[in-house]
């Protein structure tokens, strides 16, 4: 059995992880920590966990988590991650972090986009990104993964492929993607709140996004020159989900069916991908770790869809996903 602990587990994310570990043949959840006062039981900030999960929250130090756990999950603020996760692997545990601290490669990068220095800026562009379709063997010898980004998820996985095959460009590449309200965390905020986000949708952080520098950064990697990408995120009025439309210019003469079959090529074999011939909708993958995929030729343009439920594929079950890959569990071992 794998001990495991949860850094910051009041969550919808750690919520969601929590949940995955505990159908986990091969883990023992050993602490769940938060600062809240009393170290009330997991179960109280979580109550579908009444039952199934008693243990009580605990402000522990990093070294104690370190020493405690064998693989820790960081469900930690942006900026928080990197002070407290060196303390952790000096302390001899695995990490597979959900916060953007290790996603890019270069600290001039992070301040531009994040608006902090970097505490742990050499490990940048040393961590490797946890996307196990596309980076397994370099997971499988980590210490550290860097989980990606939900909305770089849906992106990545479609783009990829394309650019490595050199089927489409690398510049002017737009991607429009819709989000349920979980993505922007649990903590109040007004763009949130029921009378703000029912029954309308939004875009937010228009052209500075922070997803936009790591989608750029590791589709470059396959497109082999850095690529330019409009990415405009929105907020749709539903609990999870993301879709995604990413429309991008084909190189040369290329038809739908040769898009479709470079996909189905890419992720032959792979549990989590699922290229589909009809247009997907966010229901298809609700509660799941799947990412469907399709495509279209529009216009002379080359469209693609993909959706994925953010808290699971775009968070928690892509990080048990490299939990395996650590540990060389099979990838699909504790989710459904």
């Amino acid at each position: 059995m794998v001990k495991v602990a949860v850094l910051g587990a009041t969550g919808y994310t750690a919520l969601e992880l929590l949940k995955i570990l505990l159908r986990h043949p091969e883990v023992e959840i050993v602490a769940v920590t938060s600062r809240q006062d009393g170290n009330p039981p997991i179960s109280s900030v979580h109550p579908s966990l009444v039952s199934r999960l008693e243990l009580a929250l605990e402000d522990l130090s990093p070294e104690e988590v370190g020493k405690r756990a064998d693989c820790v999950f960081g469900c930690l603020p942006h900026c928080a991650s990197a002070e407290i996760l060196p303390r952790v692997l000096a302390a001899g545990a695995k990490v597979v972090d959900f916060s953007a601290d290790y996603r890019l490669d270069d600290a001039a990068t992070y301040l531009e986009w994040y608006g902090h220095e970097h505490p742990d800026a050499s490990r940048l562009g040393k961590t490797v990104y946890g996307l196990p379709e596309l980076f397994r063997e370099q997971i499988r010898g980590a210490d550290l993964v860097a989980n990606p980004g939900c909305y770089a998820t849906s992106a990545i996985l479609p783009l990829a492929p394309l650019l490595r095959a050199g089927l489409i460009e690398c510049d002017d590449i737009i991607i429009d993607s819709k989000s349920g309200v979980s993505g922007a965390g649990r903590q109040p905020k007004l763009m949130a709140h029921f009378p703000e986000c029912n029954e309308s949708m939004s875009a937010y952080n228009v052209g500075r996004h922070r997803h936009t520098p790591e989608i750029e950064q590791i589709i470059g990697r396959f497109a082999g020159t850095a690529p330019t990408v409009i990415f405009t995120p929105q907020l749709a009025p539903m609990d999870r989900g993301i879709l995604s439309t990413i429309y991008a210019k084909p190189r040369g003469t290329v038809t739908e069916a040769a898009i479709l079959t470079c996909l189905r090529e890419a992720y032959a074999g792979e549990r989590f991908v699922r290229v589909v011939d009809h247009l997907p909708g966010t229901k298809d993958t609700v509660d799941t770790n799947f990412c469907d995929v399709t495509a279209r030729i529009v216009r002379s343009r080359v469209l693609l869809i993909s959706c994925l439920d953010n808290l699971v594929k775009g968070a928690a079950g892509a990080a048990v996903q490299n939990f395996n890959c650590l540990h060389s569990f099979p990838e699909s071992t504790g989710m459904l």
